[in-house]
């Protein structure tokens, strides 16, 4: 029994199993790009009217963590901070829980050593704690400043030495299209940030960082199976549209164990660490990684790849066949059995259904190649 034969009693959970689904990433990539593009108007909105709220680390000033009680909650913070001067309209007053303790913490700007002695003072009288109960830190803005410099720049150097990587080691089209779809990972986490009001913390760059990572392995995986089927198909007349289709049907099962393996790890700890036990630093940690995780996997499919064959498309040798491209049957078919398919392939497979009714289905852009009957064989001269 062939494989497409086998391949079409199978369900789509079976096929998607074995590599031998056949959707049309390249055909529904203007949906993909639609998504993508509101999401980062959404980001660019949001940055322009919301900002980002920055912690202490990138912005400097002065916290306060006191612990919470009867006399003392938000609306108390604030009055303590009147008292001694400092404007509350620009200031942080948040309320944390790790388990069973819940404490204020109060965020402003730079404050004099006294005004930092004396509002320690106040609070540990108002929460009626000791005073060492009340930790208080301070980050100058200059220090705060530098600290976002080198992330910045930190962020610039990984990707001139990822882009001229992959461009060494497979080439710059391919390049330019993962360094796209991680800026995308990025500029759309960014703007989770943004929208939600979540703080941007140390935690939060290195979980941007790991972010990246994760994002690029999955373009490459997929980039990988991209340049062994350019090199399968090179011989026949096959679009970059077949051969981006064809890899990504082939791979898209390894890239969702992928991420789904990824995923789970980072739910635990957003959901048993952070929510369950309390641990507030793991919350900001496992909140950035789990966007960028979610959007790393779709813009490997539906941004780097569709963006790559649109860059390969402007070659010679597939500039001529930009327009059609497989679905259905025909994909399938080419999935399934890793070689070219064309007129021939089609016609036995019309011939397989015509004998057999578990062969499967040809689709009405399949058919549609069979208009003219073939050409008469020569014959031999004796």
């Amino acid at each position: 029994m062939s494989n497409d034969l086998v391949s079409s009693r199978r369900g789509i959970l079976g096929r998607l199993y074995h590599g031998e689904t056949s959707f049309d990433f390249v055909g529904k990539r203007k949906i993909g790009f639609a998504f993508s593009l509101i999401l980062v108007l959404l980001t660019l909105g949001s940055l322009f009217t919301r900002g980002l709220s920055l912690g202490i680390d990138f912005e400097g000033g002065v916290a306060w963590q006191v612990p919470s009680s009867a006399t003392m909650d938000v609306d108390a913070a604030r009055s303590v901070l009147d008292d001694n001067g400092i404007q509350t309209e620009n200031a942080k007053v948040q309320t944390l829980t790790s388990g069973t303790t819940t404490s204020i913490r109060i965020q402003v700007g730079d404050q004099t050593a006294e005004v930092r002695a004396k509002v320690q003072t106040e609070l540990a009288t108002k929460a009626v704690v000791d005073i060492n109960e009340v930790s208080v830190s301070s980050v100058s803005s200059s220090w705060g400043r530098s600290i976002t410099e080198k992330a910045v720049r930190a962020l610039i150097v990984f990707m001139v030495l990822v882009g001229i990587y992959i461009a060494w080691r497979f080439e710059w089209r391919m390049a330019l299209a993962a360094i796209l779809a991680m800026l995308h990972d990025v500029l759309i986490s960014v703007g989770v940030y943004s929208l939600i009001g979540f703080e941007v913390t140390p935690a939060t760059v290195v979980a941007f960082l790991t972010i990246l990572g994760f994002s690029l392995y999955d373009t490459i995986v997929v980039f990988d199976k991209v340049k062994d089927n350019i090199d399968k198909f090179g011989p026949s007349r096959t679009s970059m549209a077949d051969i981006t289709n064809v890899s990504m049907n082939q791979v898209l099962m390894r890239s969702l164990n992928t991420s789904l393996a990824a995923v789970l790890p980072v739910l635990s700890l957003l959901v048993l660490g952070s929510g369950i036990l309390g641990a507030i630093a793991l919350r900001e940690f496992a909140i950035a990684l789990l966007v960028g995780l979610i959007t790393g996997s779709y813009s490997s499919i539906f941004i780097a790849s569709p963006l790559l064959t649109i860059f390969k498309q402007r070659e010679s040798r597939y500039k001529n066949l930009t327009g059609a491209h497989a679905t259905g049957a025909e994909l399938a078919h080419m999935v399934i059995s890793g070689g070219a398919t064309g007129a021939k392939s089609i016609r036995r497979q019309t011939v397989a259904s015509d004998d057999s009714s578990m062969a499967p289905q040809i689709s009405p852009t399949s058919t549609a190649l069979l208009t003219h009957p073939p050409r008469p064989r020569k014959k031999r001269r004796r």
